[in-house]
């Protein structure tokens, strides 16, 4: 039962394809982690860029799983990067974005068997 995210936006996407939409979760669980790990690394480099551009592209997944939280905070993580902010201003956001994250991996791996 998923607690920690939503498909509904998946299955209307997909038109209730079964096939489509484990497919999106697959990338989901083996893509994102790296995303976020390279948001991670952009902000304690402070390297705004890169942090933009990992960000600017976890954002329609986040969406799409109905992270919305995660989803808000990623995009202040974007603002940040382009107020090229400090490093203490982003650091819990990117700590909150990240946990939410790794629970809904966890959950969609035990609800999909990935």
């Amino acid at each position: 039962m998923a607690l920690k995210y939503n498909l509904a936006k998946v299955y209307a996407l997909s038109d209730n394809d079964p096939e489509f939409v484990n497919e999106i979760l697959n990338l989901f669980v083996t893509e994102v982690p790296e995303d976020l790990m390279q948001i991670g690394e952009g902000i304690k480099k402070k390297d705004h860029k890169h942090t933009y551009a990992f960000a600017h592209k976890l954002k329609p997944t986040l969406d799409l799983l109905g992270l919305n939280v995660a989803f808000e905070e990623i995009l202040q993580i974007e603002a940040w990067t382009k107020t090229e902010g400090k490093k203490k201003e982003i650091i819990e956001t990117y700590k909150s974005v990240k946990t939410q994250v790794k629970d809904a991996i966890k959950e969609v791996r035990k609800d999909f068997d990935l």
